[in-house]
């Protein structure tokens, strides 16, 4: 079987005519005043002229998604990355409605929460092994909500289970994390850790909004794609190959399951403690679909090495049109490679 990186033959065609921009900026959210101090972006502003970009084949490489155009007017994914507000006002007085399936499972019947049922929104952050952070939160008179998790620029969207609550883990992208957890009624909750592993590990982030055929590649020390050493979210890896210095590992992040939500794959490696040395070459990808083609789709990369200096770049990019679905899209030279030395 060709594998989908084979290339084809208009390729070349595509690399002039497609219109791509790539935007280094400082995105700051509009958090409170008290938050103030979380690093969300730190590039000067500037405009990259990207020449390197190829059209590749996909040619016996699983299948199409299923049909579903971007809706008509929808926000922008730079206005979701830059209009977050977080206000948390007093409780109210009664409490909130919470909703529950009538008996026969057909509605939905609005009910008020039992009397006593505290409705504080609480949210925890500790450190874990490769400097992972585990992340939870409870908001009993919240269930089954739509929220936005915001740490240092990264960005994705999560639902609280029936009881109001959720258990994730995030790869932190600074060693003093701050995570900003905020509902779409302004409500919200802020946790904090140290992570002490930070200074190990070398982490980039490709975070979108939707259905737009994004991935995130890395090729470690000249790996082909699809053997050993290429690290997708086809073949992620899990934790334990940063924790113990033999590689680098990919975590999705999101609920897909969110209509026109912001989604984020990061990528991590140990660069403080890796067994081997050499070069982790790292791509953006974008599958042309049928829900994407014809269509402008964009994207925010961020990288830092040893959680300093959090580099942000913005990325708009035209896709071609449906006849070309099934290909794809190879960015190079979005991201700086990765200079590792063992250990």
């Amino acid at each position: 079987m060709k594998y989908r990186k084979e290339f084809v033959t208009t390729a070349g065609t595509f690399a002039c005519a497609i219109g791509i921009g790539f935007f280094m900026q400082n995105a700051q959210s509009a958090v409170p005043e008290a938050y103030q101090g979380a690093t969300l972006a730190n590039a000067e502003a500037s405009v990259l002229d990207v020449q390197e970009i190829l059209l590749t084949s996909a040619e016996g490489f699983g299948t199409e998604p299923e049909a579903a155009r971007l809706p008509e007017g929808s926000e922008r994914l730079e206005d979701a990355f830059s209009s977050v507000v977080l206000d948390m006002p007093e409780p109210p007085a009664d409490p909130p409605l919470t909703r529950t399936a009538a008996a026969n499972g057909d509605t939905i019947a609005p009910e008020r929460a039992q009397p006593g049922t505290s409705c504080a929104i609480e949210s925890a952050a500790r450190p874990m092994a490769a400097a992972m952070v585990n992340l939870t939160l409870t908001a009993p008179c919240l269930p089954n909500e739509r929220v936005t998790v915001h740490h240092a620029g990264l960005l994705f969207n999560q639902t609280t289970d029936p009881q109001g609550a959720f258990e994730i883990t995030v790869p932190a992208m600074e060693q003093d994390a701050m995570f900003i957890v905020a509902f779409t009624n302004g409500e919200g909750a802020v946790a904090q850790t140290t992570v002490e592993e930070m200074a190990d590990f070398d982490r980039v982030a490709l975070q979108w909004k939707g259905k737009t055929g994004f991935e995130l590649h890395a090729l470690e020390f000249g790996a082909d794609y699809a053997s050993d050493g290429h690290v997708w979210s086809g073949a992620p890896r899990d934790v334990t190959f940063g924790a113990t210095g033999t590689g680098g590992y990919l975590t999705q992040l999101g609920d897909r399951d969110v209509p026109d939500g912001l989604l984020a794959e990061v990528y991590t490696f140990p660069s403080g403690t890796s067994q081997t040395s050499g070069a982790v070459t790292l791509t953006v990808e974008a599958q042309v679909t049928t829900d994407n083609c014809g269509l402008e789709i964009e994207a925010r990369t961020l990288q830092t090495a040893s959680g300093i200096d959090i580099t942000s770049r913005d990325l708009t990019l035209s896709v071609p049109e449906c006849d070309a679905a099934g290909n794809f899209l190879v960015l190079n030279n979005l991201l700086k490679d990765l200079k590792v030395a063992s250990r």
